[in-house]
């Protein structure tokens, strides 16, 4: 299949290297510098190029936040039928976007982040496929992520962005709260190391990415959770009541079996 990449960050650097083993694959960034150790592609340096590729398939890998305006760029530069992909971590207005672009569509989410994730082993790793997708388009990122040891769930969008709001925005804001109550420690300790490693490469996301996520409207009902959970925990402690905060670490140890 021939296939155009838009953007070279961490995940469309990486898919286009796994992709260009079994494809024809062609990647574009503004930055043309960012293109030359790229081997066995097609680098366009123009949007132009994109055109005289003529590609089947684009995949979409520029920021969260310009997704839709890179789409836009190229829409009128590819042949008809060719399919649009996205891989934004939020879903909102795409949709939208996709009905009216006249183009079929496959909308994923890699669920591992470019700063944490081990690019060599991703056997632990998960992605999301939209179910609304094109069928082709789904069977081919089925295959994609079966060979590259990804296990795979499949929900609608609006599944999608209830799933995210659960599973990053809770992580997220828990992690920003360490990081705010931070100071700098003399002799730290294994479990605050760990947590500053995971404090430090989310910091190292993209702003937008992050406020975007947390900017869910499925996002504050899980705030609002932790601070429900947080004033329990600060009643306890405040109580020094050992039977409830027994009961509260055995509730906990349920939770995450």
């Amino acid at each position: 299949m021939k296939i155009c990449i838009l953007g070279t960050g961490h995940m469309g650097t990486w898919l286009t290297e796994e992709l260009c083993h079994d494809h024809d694959v062609a990647v574009y960034d503004r930055d043309s510098r960012k293109l030359k150790y790229f081997i066995k592609v097609t680098r366009c340096t123009e949007l132009s190029e994109i055109a005289d590729f003529a590609p089947e398939m684009l995949i979409n890998c520029v920021s969260l936040e310009h997704t839709k305006d890179a789409f836009d760029s190229v829409l009128s530069l590819l042949p008809a039928g060719c399919m649009l992909c996205d891989i934004a971590s939020v879903k909102e207005g795409l949709p939208e976007y996709y009905r009216q672009a006249g183009h079929p569509f496959l909308s994923t989410h890699p669920m591992f982040g470019p700063t944490l994730a081990n690019f060599h082993d991703l056997s632990q790793e998960s992605a999301i496929i939209i179910t609304e997708s094109d069928e082709k388009g789904k069977e081919f990122f089925r295959n994609f992520y079966r060979d590259v040891k990804v296990k795979t769930f499949e929900y609608s969008f609006d599944e999608h962005d209830r799933t995210i709001a659960y599973s990053l925005s809770t992580p997220f804001a828990s992690t920003l709260v360490f990081a705010a109550c931070m100071k700098k420690q003399e002799a730290p300790g294994t479990n605050f190391k760990k947590h500053m490693k995971i404090a430090e490469g989310l910091l190292a996301e993209d702003d937008y990415l992050l406020s975007e996520i947390l900017f869910s409207p499925y996002t504050l009902d899980r705030i609002e959770k932790i601070n429900q959970k947080l004033s329990y925990l600060t009643h306890i402690i405040k109580a020094k009541d050992y039977e409830e905060m027994i009961l509260f670490l055995n509730k906990l140890r349920d939770n995450i079996k």
